[in-house]
């Protein structure tokens, strides 16, 4: 969306509910759509990083072994939180993106908390919404969102076919991210090959589009990078990082990392009523709302080492 004087900006987030990277880079990309409010339309697309058609793996336990290590030396780079112990790599993307579509029919405050506790189910439950059984559970109770609603939307050929869309247009990367040098990021973010031998964007990676053109901004990066991006298309863009206050922060966002309240918040931590989930790397903070039905309150995360 655009105010009077403003020309269109859309912001394209490349983005899937169950990648470790786009986790990790949660705090910047709250702390920029914050800034930009509706100055810019913000659009996902869900990429289905693990999809239906990825070969399965010969020992899944061994897989599991190794990708707890990859998400934990993430985490190393992010400070994002991941889960004690991960039950298995997720079989598919697909159940997740669909519910994370679905949600958004019921307005942007409901998708995103919908969004999140996908994001949650795999970074601190362990237990990735990878069946649309699984990622209906992990919605339940968010509020404002109809739960029989949610599920019929998700079930439907119309978001399937939205998905799908996704899907296509993910693997549609603009030249720009074909090769990308690494520089000074963990994850640089260069376009992925597919197993057709095809290429993907990879995730995250934000577009930026305006009438003056096109520019990305894959992989892992400072929210300067981001903001650099947008005044270069259109300068004038608010792209300072603004902050509220503890209690303020958490009531709007529902849930933080402590990341993320350090680039959002300012003043005392925690505000009175925070719920403390502990989790592998750092606590995730809820709101005492967002505590009565989240999972991890409600059925206990697992135990650390």
């Amino acid at each position: 969306m655009s105010e009077a004087g403003l020309a269109p900006v859309e912001v394209v987030e490349y983005t899937d509910p169950l990648c470790p990277w786009a986790w990790g880079s949660e705090p910047v990309f709250r702390a920029l759509r914050a800034a930009l409010g509706d100055r810019v339309r913000w659009r996902r697309v869900y990429c289905i990083l693990f999809d239906d058609n990825d070969d399965p793996a010969p020992n899944p336990a061994a897989e599991t072994a190794w990708y707890s290590r990859y998400v934990e030396d993430i985490g190393q780079h992010t400070g994002a939180p991941r889960a004690f112990t991960l039950s298995r790599v997720a079989a598919s993307s697909w159940p997740a993106s669909q519910v994370a579509t679905a949600a958004a029919l019921q307005g942007p405050a409901v998708a995103e908390r919908v969004l999140r506790r996908l994001r949650e189910s795999v970074f601190v439950l362990g237990e990735p919404a990878d069946t649309l059984a699984l990622a209906l559970a992990a919605a339940r109770g968010v509020p404002g969102a109809d739960p029989g609603r949610l599920a019929a939307d998700a079930a439907s050929a119309a978001v399937l076919d939205r998905v799908r869309a996704d899907h296509a247009e993910a693997r549609r990367p603009v030249r720009e991210v074909m090769s990308v040098p690494d520089g000074s990021s963990p994850h640089p973010g260069a376009a992925r090959e597919t197993p057709d031998g095809g290429y993907r964007y990879a995730l995250p990676t934000l577009l930026v589009r305006a009438p003056a053109g096109v520019r990305a901004v894959p992989g892992r990066r400072s929210y300067e990078e981001y903001a650099a991006a947008l005044d270069a298309l259109h300068p004038g863009l608010p792209t300072s990082p603004v902050r509220l206050d503890g209690a303020r922060a958490l009531a709007y966002h529902r849930s933080l990392t402590e990341p993320e309240r350090r680039v959002l918040t300012h003043g005392h931590w925690p505000p009175a009523g925070a719920v403390r989930v502990e989790t592998g790397n750092g606590p995730l903070w809820l709101h005492p709302e967002e505590a009565g039905t989240h999972p991890a309150v409600v059925r206990g995360t697992p135990a650390g080492p």
